[in-house]
Formats: structure tokens, sequence, C-alpha cells
């Protein structure tokens, strides 16, 4: 059994696999990822691996406590073995998130164009080609970052948690705000996949990230959204760098 661990900006997303199958998964913040880990160790015995991406930070002490289980701990990285050939002109530069959201598409929809939406803190857009190669993407704020910048960098607009608006025209200056943000990032969203279809033939596209169940019900293009698919990279690129 193998352990594949996300710590993202906000949270850490944890799953269990039995081989590519995921059986458990669980999400924490940072201050209780420690007692988190003994419990799934304690649960799960059979784990033998562990892979973790980290664009945001892992306690030292979460680090050493797997490896005094005497597991094999993997931390991703552009120099392991990947499912893709790797395009990306500064690959030492592209996050790891994006990497595990990449291999999922290989692992999921080998042989398609696919375009990878993970909305999290920020949008990432990242595509591979039929032949595996990926060729990079794209990168903008998140819905939260919207929020957040609109009251942060004015003198009198109000943070506001993100709502779906209820018309195109916002009648109040909150009314305003989340039509501007929500409508904003749909329009976004939609626009770019209809590029990406007019340019590129069968194109598969998947929504992920935490933000995806709000956003996908909202967008016109057909989509196929889960809250899983990097764990899925993860545990992909963890098998095949496992034997090396």
């Amino acid at each position: 059994m193998n352990l594949a661990i996300d710590v993202g900006n906000t949270d850490i997303k944890l799953g269990v696999f039995d081989k590519n199958h995921l059986i458990d998964n669980f999400r924490t913040r940072s201050e209780g990822l420690y007692n988190l880990l003994k419990r799934i160790i304690d649960d799960y015995n059979s784990i033998e691996a562990v892979i973790f991406s980290s664009v945001g930070s892992l306690e030292k002490s979460c680090l050493t406590f797997l490896e005094s289980e005497d597991l094999l701990v993997m931390e991703l990285s552009h120099e392991l073995n990947l499912p893709f050939t790797n395009l990306y002109k500064t690959p030492t530069t592209l996050g790891v998130d994006r990497i595990a959201l990449v291999a999922a598409a290989v692992y999921n929809f080998s042989g398609k164009n696919t375009l990878i939406i993970d909305a999290g803190t920020c949008i990432t857009y990242d595509f591979k080609d039929v032949e595996e190669n990926y060729l990079g993407g794209a990168i903008s704020p998140g819905i939260g970052l919207r929020y957040a910048s609109l009251h942060s960098y004015t003198a009198k607009l109000p943070l506001l948690d993100k709502k779906s608006p209820n018309s195109l025209v916002g009648t109040s200056t909150d009314e305003a705000i989340h039509s501007g943000i929500i409508n904003g990032i749909i329009s976004e969203i939609d626009g770019i996949i209809e590029r990406y279809c007019n340019t590129y033939d069968d194109l598969t596209v998947i929504l992920t990230g935490g933000d995806a169940h709000f956003l996908s019900k909202r967008l016109k293009n057909s989509i196929f959204a889960t809250s899983n698919f990097l764990l899925e990279g993860l545990n992909y690129i963890l098998g095949i760098n496992k034997d090396k």
C-alpha cells in the first residue's frame, strides 16, 4: 500500500492507495498533520511507501516520523522518472503540483489531448498532447486571491466570502464584487477551454482543485471534475519510481 500526500497552500490532502486504487482519503491543515499521519500509519499498517508534493511547507517532525517508521519516503521533483516528456522551458521551476496533475492525466487519459484546470489558490492550466508531451499552460489568481486582492489593494472594498452572483449586473457593491470575480473566472475558464478546443482535436478537459465543484456547475463546457486527481498522479509517479 502507498500513501500520497499533497501539501497545498491552504490544505493538506492525503490518499491511501492499494496499488492503483484509492481506498481512503483525508484532508487537514498543517497543525493537524502529525497526529493524522500517526493514525493513518496505525490504521493501515501495510503502507510501505510514501510520496509527497509540497507547494506549502511540510513540518520536519512529520517527515522524521515517516522515516522512523521504516517507510520508503519520496519527495516529488522534476528529477524523478515521469510518465511524460517535459517540454517546459524551465523544468526546474515547474510546480510539483502541476507535475502530479499531468501524471494523473497520462494515467487516466493516455493518448489524448488533455487540459487540466486546477482551481485552487491559483488557477493553473496544464496541457499534455496525444504523445504524452507536456507543453506548458498558464497560471492566474484563484477565487480567494481575487477577493483578497480587491480588499487589500483598495481603500474601501470589503473582504467577502465567495458567493454565486444573483445576476450579471450587480446592484450593490457586494453584488458587483461577486459578479466581477465569479463571472470573470467563469468567462476566463470557458474562453481558455474554447481556445484549446479550436487548436487541438478531441480535447479532454479536467477540472479539479478546491473550487472545482463550486465552478463546475456554472461552466458551459462539458468537463470531468474530480477532487482526488492530484493524489492519483502522485501515486502513479510513486509506482514508477518505487523499484528504481
